[in-house]
């Protein structure tokens, strides 16, 4: 049952100058649960009545049918609902409990939503940067299949640009074939980071790295044999991340993908009359949208980033259909899609309208950013190896006999990792310490999986049985928090999908976890009387829904710790 919309349609028949979905926006729930369970202020009736809200309010409780509620009172302009906590509860949890994917909607119906994410650049290592791309796209996926939408997870890996002429022209200079093949990744950064460093006293080289770039571009042979090699070795590397996070994705097609698809946007454009040249480039003037010129080629003819971001697009479009289409890059990147939008809505492509960037702040280590130009690189394999090592430790603190502990602590691990990262408000900027995101105490993913294991332990104590759904009410007012907090969670799904915000979902994990810890530290769960079945509904409530929240997270939740 809907309780929310059971106050809107108790306050609709007295309340005429308000629309029936007005009232029910307009509905709130108290900070102060003393204050009731909903509440409806009546300052937006004072103009139109002509009274003071205090007085409306009163008049409102005089003229309500409170049938269905245990309380409706007045509090000076709010009219405060108070509801019958044990039908409420029990109908949350026959809600929960007969609904395997409860919180889940169909809002989407099925449409198609593209999310460019992770996309690290071949030939370096992924670090700790490459983080946020990854697990916020993926957990924006996760997001989009609980509303009903399906998501096409796309690795746009960067394996095409001026980096990569550099590169080569590094290798050419100081490569050695050997020391490439022992050790791939680090040797290829050590000449990416030299020859930036060179660069800065020879400039010339950078006019050479270039030169190599279009030798790529051009179909030449050694270039061409250089860039697959160097992509190939990269790409070893980031499965071995991608699987121990375990994201999947639907597509790899990176920027090299687009390569023969970019003459296309270059025609249009010059049919549409919108290239120019300017100082020998061929550009797009975006002076009407407020926006510095899109450069499309560069004097030597070489294609940019937005060039192939252009037939991107227009390639995802006509292949996947999408009614959104994501990208989570990093707000760095803020005018470059602004300029994306513009030029394709000057080709005419009024689905650029629904191309959105989903920005996020930065990750910095000891309050410094991290930079693989200056070889400040932290690996992120690295600190995913570390971090299980951390829960590993505390596992064997903690519980010695566990089952499949390396199983746990690889669960336990990653997920810290990851729920760390996802709780932080996405466009927010935050340090990391590893020390603090393993904890299994205080706002952390262990702590969220260590309720969850906690609950499932309980539920074996008792035998795991079959419970009874018709028998699920609990009268104990220390359920309540919980059981509002599980009525919760399908608009909580939906408010995290509609602001493309996962840290939504992992503060409601932490809310959901505090309430039924406090309730389960001064509740005795398991004692033998008429109310047995109910609390054990209850702990399997909180179970499956915990579950549900991290699997849109992108995290485990193990059944024992």
């Amino acid at each position: 049952m809907d309780y929310k919309q059971s106050v809107a349609d108790a306050l609709t028949t007295i309340v005429p100058e308000l629309a029936a979905a007005d009232v029910l926006a307009k509905i709130e729930v108290p900070k102060d649960s003393t204050m009731g369970d909903f509440a409806f202020p009546t300052f937006v009736l004072a103009k139109a009545r002509k009274m003071a809200p205090q007085q409306i309010a009163a008049e409102l409780v005089a003229q309500i049918d409170q049938t269905g509620f245990k309380a409706v009172k007045a509090a000076g302009p709010y009219v405060n609902f108070f509801l019958n906590q044990a039908d409420f509860g029990a109908d949350v949890l026959h809600t929960v409990l007969t609904n395997n994917a409860y919180g889940n909607n169909a809002d989407g119906q099925t449409g198609h939503i593209t999310i460019d994410m992770s996309s690290p650049n071949i030939a370096k290592p992924m670090s700790m940067g490459h983080l946020r791309s990854t697990v916020i796209g993926n957990a924006i996926a996760n997001l989009a299949t609980a509303n009903g939408y399906q998501p096409v997870k796309i690795n746009h890996l960067g394996d095409w640009g001026t980096q990569f002429g550099k590169l080569m022209s590094a290798y050419k200079r100081w490569g050695s074939k050997e020391e490439v093949t022992n050790d791939p990744i680090n040797t290829l950064v050590k000449y990416y980071v030299r020859f930036h460093e060179e660069a800065k006293e020879n400039p010339e080289l950078d006019d050479e790295g270039r030169a190599w770039f279009k030798k790529l571009e051009d179909g030449d042979q050694e270039a061409h044999e250089l860039w697959s090699w160097f992509r190939d070795e990269s790409l070893k590397e980031f499965m071995e991340i991608y699987d121990m996070l375990d994201i999947k994705f639907d597509s790899f097609a990176g920027e090299s993908f687009y390569n023969d698809k970019m003459d296309e946007i270059v025609d249009i454009l010059k049919e549409k009359d919108l290239l120019h040249e300017s100082k020998g480039a061929m550009v797009v003037d975006l002076d009407k949208y407020d926006l510095n010129v899109a450069m499309i080629q560069r004097t030597d003819g070489a294609t940019l980033y937005i060039t192939r971001d252009l037939a991107a697009a227009l390639f995802r479009k006509r292949n996947y259909d999408f009614v959104k289409s994501l990208y989570v890059v990093g707000g760095e990147q803020r005018n470059h899609f602004m300029q994306l939008k513009a030029v394709l809505k000057e080709m005419g492509f009024e689905w650029s309208d629904d191309i959105e960037h989903i920005q996020f702040g930065l990750i910095t280590v000891g309050g410094k950013k991290l930079s693989t130009r200056s070889g400040r690189i932290i690996l992120l394999k690295e600190v995913l190896n570390d971090s299980i090592s951390l829960a590993a430790k505390q596992i064997e603190e903690k519980n010695p006999d566990l089952p499949n502990k390396e199983v746990v602590a690889h669960e336990v691990g990653t997920g810290a990792v990851v729920f760390h990262d996802l709780m932080n408000e996405r466009i927010g900027n935050f340090d990391f310490n590893l020390e603090d995101v393993v904890r299994f105490e205080g706002d952390t993913g262990p702590y969220v999986q260590y309720t969850n294991a906690r609950a499932q332990s309980l539920l074996r104590k008792a035998g795991m049985p079959e419970l009874d759904l018709t028998n699920l009410a609990i009268d104990d007012e220390a359920v309540w928090e919980t059981e509002k907090l599980l009525a919760d969670y399908t608009e909580v799904v939906r408010r995290a999908w509609r602001d493309r915000e996962p840290s939504i979902i992992a503060k409601y994990a932490l809310n959901l976890a505090r309430t039924f810890n406090k309730y389960y530290a001064n509740s005795k769960i398991l004692t033998e009387d008429a109310q047995l079945n109910a609390r054990l509904a209850l702990v399997q409530s909180v179970s499956q829904v915990l579950t549900s929240a991290l699997d849109i997270l992108g995290v485990k939740a193990p059944k024992e710790m």
